[in-house]
């Protein structure tokens, strides 16, 4: 066996061990990192690649046909099947995987679009209520075609049933939740 394939051997065999000692994901400074196996690279891979590459592909037919970001669609469409069409600025930052301060500055431009009205919530005046104005229900309704189309032609016309059903299930393992959502 040559050197090289000891060190790849103790790489993935350490794996195992480690994996069976409840230690995965651990690591001290002075331990050799968890390499990853050629199925662990390739799972990464093809999730990486979806994270990164994915969203531009999903963003590039709204610019174009619409003028508008792929988290400016998110924000508007959830904003379009909420109750009242309206949501708290905390929960709709979570809902459009942004953080306030990014949500922030998209709900400042599409005020100036008129798309958006914020108000305290009456309920708790802490809170701020993003509220969706029949514009801004507009472009959501004239959007959403575009979107759909874009969704199904680079996702789900490709994918089966199980396909679809093993996204879910990956997703809901790997979802991180804040604490503080409600």
């Amino acid at each position: 066996m040559s050197e090289t394939d000891g060190r790849e051997e103790e790489r993935t065999s350490g794996h195992a061990d480690e994996r069976a000692s409840g230690r995965a994901g651990e690591r001290a400074d002075d331990e050799q990192p968890r390499w990853l196996d050629e199925q662990e690279k390739a799972a990464w891979t093809g999730l990486i690649s979806l994270v990164l590459l994915l969203p531009g592909k999903l963003e590039s037919p709204l610019r174009q046909e619409h003028g508008i970001t792929l988290f400016e669609y998110l924000v508007l469409s959830h904003l379009s099947e909420a109750p009242g069409r309206k949501l708290r600025m905390g929960e709709l930052a979570f809902l459009a995987s942004g953080s306030l301060s990014r949500l922030s500055n998209v709900i400042k431009r599409c005020e100036q679009r008129g798309w958006v009205v914020r108000t305290p919530d009456p309920a708790d005046g802490r809170y701020t209520l993003a509220e969706l104005t029949d514009a801004g229900f507009g472009i959501v309704d004239r959007a959403a075609p575009t979107h759909l189309r874009t969704v199904r032609g680079l996702v789900l016309d490709s994918l089966n049933t199980a396909d679809q059903k093993a996204l879910v299930r990956i997703a809901e393992k790997m979802r991180i939740v804040p604490d503080d959502f409600g």
